[in-house]
C-alpha cells in the first residue's frame, strides 16, 4: 500500500462579479482569488479494497462518487487509463462547509495533485486544470493556487502578482446561504456596484496590501436576504475596528473575512469575533 498527505487550502474571494448569464445555463464571472493557509488535511492510500472510497471526520459529507474528491480520483484514472480502484481518501475537513470557502473543491484539486504525485502519472498543469473544470467550477482554481484572477466559470485563469503575506481572520456566521437562490437573486435586479478590477490588478503589481484590501469586493453581498446582509455587515464592521485593512464576504458566503497587516491586530479580531462565532479562523494568506 501507498499513501500520501496533502493541504487542501481554503480560498478567499478577493473580488467576485457576475458579468451576466450564459446560454449553458451558468454564469460569467470576474473573480480575483487567494489561497490561505487554512486548509483540510487530505490522505490517499491505495493498494486497498476494491472501490473508492472517501471518509472524513463530518459524518454529513457524502462518501461516494458525489464527493468532489472522489469524482476527481475517477477522472484522473480515468483519464490517466489506470485502476482507481482500491483507493481510500481521508478528509480531515477544517474549512467550514457551504460557507464560500471553497472547501470541497480545494479538496478535489488536493486529490488531483497528490494522486498525480503518487500514482507517478506526469500528467502536466493544463491538463489537470482541464480535469478540473469538469469536477467542479473552483477545482482549476484551488489547483493552480495563489493569486490569480477567474474568469468564465471559473477555469479562465491567469495567474496574477501576488498579494503580499498578510494576516486573514475568517468567521462563518451559523447560516447557511443559497447559492442558486443568489445566483437567481442577481438575475433579476440591475448590479449597481461592482468591484474596481482595474484598481484591484494595479494595487497587486505595486503590492500596494491597503490598496488590495480597500477594493476588495463581492456583488452577492447586495443580494442578500435583510438579516443576512445586516449580520454580514456587523462581521465586517468589528473586523474594520479592530484594525483590518479591509473586509469582505467570500463566494456566495457566509463566511467574511478581513486581511491585516498586523497579526496583534487579527488576534483581537479572532478573539473578539469568536466568543459569538465558533467557526471564527486565524490564518495567513499563501
Amino acid at each position: 500500500m501507498a499513501s500520501i498527505q496533502r493541504l487542501a487550502p481554503a480560498k478567499l474571494n478577493l473580488t467576485l462579479d457576475v458579468l451576466g448569464l450564459r446560454p449553458d445555463g451558468y454564469h460569467d464571472l470576474a473573480m480575483v482569488m487567494q489561497s490561505v493557509a487554512l486548509g483540510d488535511q487530505v490522505t490517499i492510500t491505495t493498494g486497498g479494497p476494491e472501490g473508492i472510497r472517501v471518509a472524513s471526520n463530518l459524518p454529513f459529507l457524502p462518501t461516494g462518487p458525489t464527493n468532489l474528491a472522489a469524482a476527481a480520483a475517477i477522472r484522473l484514472c480515468e483519464y490517466a487509463g489506470v485502476d482507481w480502484n482500491g483507493t481510500d481518501i481521508r478528509l480531515e475537513k477544517v474549512v467550514p462547509v457551504c460557507a464560500g470557502l471553497g472547501g470541497g473543491s480545494s479538496d478535489a484539486a488536493a486529490v488531483l495533485l497528490a494522486l498525480n504525485e503518487l500514482l507517478a502519472l506526469h500528467v502536466p498543469q493544463e491538463r489537470l486544470l482541464a480535469l478540473a473544470a469538469q469536477v467542479g467550477s473552483d477545482v482549476p482554481y484551488c489547483v493552480m493556487g495563489g493569486t490569480a484572477l477567474a474568469r468564465g466559470r471559473g477555469e479562465r485563469l491567469t495567474p496574477l502578482t501576488p498579494l503580499p503575506r498578510c494576516e486573514a481572520v475568517l468567521c462563518k456566521p451559523p447560516f447557511p446561504v443559497s447559492t442558486p437562490a443568489l445566483f437567481k437573486r442577481i438575475d433579476s435586479v440591475k448590479v449597481v456596484r461592482r468591484p474596481d478590477l482595474k484598481g484591484m490588478l494595479s494595487a497587486l503589481e505595486q503590492q500596494d496590501l491597503g490598496g488590495v484590501a480597500r477594493r476588495m469586493y463581492n456583488v452577492f453581498e447586495d443580494v442578500l436576504p435583510r438579516q443576512q446582509q445586516a449580520e454580514i455587515a456587523a462581521i465586517k464592521n468589528t473586523l474594520i475596528q479592530h484594525g483590518a485593512l479591509g473586509a469582505c464576504m467570500s463566494g456566495t458566503g457566509s463566511a467574511v473575512f478581513g486581511l491585516f497587516a498586523q497579526k496583534e491586530k487579527a488576534e483581537h479580531a479572532w478573539e473578539e469575533l469568536r466568543v459569538r462565532y465558533p467557526e471564527t479562523f486565524l490564518t495567513h494568506t499563501l
